[in-house]
């Protein structure tokens, strides 16, 4: 069972820390396999005066930094086909953001790297139409793919989850993953800034493993209220490590 946890965009080296302390702790404690994961930047804000992180040259040397001092696995997404090489130097896993799937340049560009290329479902697809995007992979000739479920967009600044998405993209790899957090979001519906409803992100999780997820995504932060980019969606980190309990028992 894989996990994928951290904060939605990088803020500071202390937060990279902290929630990287924690992630380490539960890796030992349970030996199950979490990725760590922030974004350099967060391109896709609400708003254009909205927090998006530190750029990608000083976000990447933050996230090697976490990735050599506590020996973590790192994801982190790519908007534009020109960061897939330097990203890949640092990341192991190239994440493609939602509304990105089918932005052909982008998804070859990440296969061509070699490494892991996450592709997250968008909210205008079917678990079936995700067939697509995985074969730009593929024919790009990298075969490492991973697909995320992430909610549909149900009327205006909502989301609802067909968990049928999950055993559909099964179909087309072997590791599906519930994004547990983005899935309570309610975009845009928080005046210019995202906001969400973090306290169903325990049963999302479980609801998803019963559909046959092996992955889960988790944004977290020690104090999500005071987070600079999607906090009312994230589970605080001293609940973490109750959720994935609740998985792995």
């Amino acid at each position: 069972m894989l996990f994928i946890a951290g904060p939605c965009v990088i803020e500071s080296s202390e937060l990279l820390a902290c929630v990287a302390e924690e992630l380490v702790r539960l890796n030992l404690k349970y030996q199950i396999d979490i990725l760590f994961k922030a974004s350099f930047d967060k391109a896709n804000r609400t708003s254009i005066r909205s927090f998006r992180g530190p750029g990608m040259e000083k976000g990447l040397q933050m996230l090697q930094d976490v990735k050599s001092k506590f020996g973590l696995k790192i994801l982190t997404d790519i908007h534009e086909a020109y960061q897939a090489g330097p990203v890949a130097e640092v990341a192991d896993v190239l994440q493609i953001p939602a509304f990105l799937c089918r932005q052909t340049d982008l998804l070859v560009a990440a296969a061509k790297t070699g490494k892991t290329v996450n592709i997250k479902k968008a909210q205008f697809l079917s678990g079936l139409d995700m067939e697509f995007p995985v074969q730009k992979v593929r024919d790009s000739g990298n075969n490492n793919v991973w697909l995320t479920e992430r909610g549909n967009i149900y009327g205006y600044n909502n989301l609802v989850v067909d968990f049928r998405n999950i055993p559909d993209m099964k179909r087309f790899t072997d590791t599906v993953i519930m994004d547990c957090t983005h899935s309570v979001q309610r975009p845009g519906a928080a005046g210019g800034k995202t906001g969400g409803n973090r306290e169903f992100i325990p049963a999302m999780a479980l609801a998803a493993k019963a559909f046959g997820a092996n992955g889960f995504f988790f944004e977290t932060h020690p104090d999500p209220d005071k987070a600079l980019s999607d906090g009312p969606n994230m589970i605080p980190l001293n609940e973490l490590e109750t959720v994935i309990t609740s998985l792995i028992n």
